[in-house]
């Protein structure tokens, strides 16, 4: 039986994580820390997940665990302690943040306009999404989770890229998100009154903070748009390519079956169908549909629920592939 600790346990994720990890059969929740709710029982915050007794951070000892999960906001300060603690004791880390998503220090620097606060953590990072780099996240000690709109561009584009069938190599991504997306802290562009019933873009061109992760591992110029549903959970992103004029919806159904085929958590639909938020929430499956609009382009929709798939789910299947358990223990 493997424990793990979890940090910022009553965010969105931190629970979606324990729901998954409550029929995990092969792992034991040692610890969860809160800020604002430490010393109470979870079940007090949220009845039905658990009874396990809420902690702060610095009372917990991540040499109790094999594996610690960081659930923290981007930027959270105390982050990169908590991380370098949990190594140093011999736990390995799944971080939730985008830290050490970047793996180029400069990268890092120059989109955030600071340097990196640990350079040398990474070093050992791995971008944990487990369809590209499965093998090294077997390996690793400290696992990056992928972000949640990442997720619906890298895994449609990178096969196109792989087999060579994009004519230019700037693709527009278009994408759609439920406002938990956005995490439980209050904010205004959140209030259900300022969500309920209206539909909004925000960040778009070249500064959303995903935007970097995404033209990493996909080696593409992305202009990225992303907006705002009035729905709790799910992202659809739809994603406009031109392609190499020989390329057609039999082509395309080829490739994506090609490097999908055999992963538990992607499902390509027939060539001319596309996928819906309805189809993913509350599962850790990606749906991917495609069609030819008209000679050499196409449009690629992709949905994902992004608390599942897109946070606490892939975390726990990166955690089952550090540990050595089958990948889809629990997520099934």
């Amino acid at each position: 039986m493997a424990r793990v600790g979890i940090y910022g346990a009553t965010g969105y994720t931190g629970i979606e994580l324990l729901k998954l990890l409550a029929r995990h059969p092969t792992v034991e929740v040692a610890f969860a820390t809160a800020r604002s709710a430490a010393g109470q029982r979870l079940s007090e915050v949220f009845p039905i997940v658990s009874d396990l007794r809420l902690t702060a951070a610095e009372e917990v000892d991540p040499a109790s665990v094999d594996v610690v999960f960081t659930c923290l906001p981007h930027n959270t300060p105390d982050l990169i302690p908590i991380v370098q603690r949990a190594l140093v004791t011999g736990a390995k880390v799944v971080d939730f943040s985008d830290t050490f998503r970047i793996a180029d220090p400069a990268v890092y620097a120059a989109r955030r306009g600071k340097p990196h606060p640990a350079p040398d953590l990474l070093e050992l990072a791995v971008y944990g999404l487990p369809e590209l780099h499965r093998e090294r996240i077997r390996q690793a000690r400290l696992v990056a989770n992928t972000g949640c709109y990442p997720l619906t561009a890298i895994l449609p584009l990178v096969p196109l890229v792989r087999a060579g069938f994009l004519a230019d190599p700037t693709v527009i991504v278009d994408s759609k998100s439920g406002v938990s997306g956005a995490g439980r802290s209050l904010s205004l562009k959140t209030h259900f009154g300022e969500t309920h019933e209206t539909f909004s873009a925000y960040n778009v061109g070249r500064v959303h903070r995903h935007l970097a992760e995404m033209e990493q591992e996909t080696g593409l110029h992305i202009i990225f748009a992303p907006h705002l549903l009035p729905v709790f959970r799910g992202i659809l992103s739809t994603i406009y390519v031109n392609l190499k004029s020989e390329v057609d919806d039999t082509a395309l159904a080829a490739v994506y079956a090609d490097a999908y085929a055999a992963e538990p958590f992607v499902h390509v639909l027939p060539a001319g169908k596309l996928p819906e938020l309805r189809h993913v929430q509350h599962t850790n499956y990606v749906v991917i549909g495609h069609q030819m609009v008209e000679p050499g382009r196409a449009i690629v929709v992709a949905v994902v629920d992004n608390l599942v798939k897109g946070a606490a789910g892939q975390a726990v299947q990166n955690m089952n592939l550090m540990l050595g358990f089958a990948e889809t223990t629990g997520l099934l």
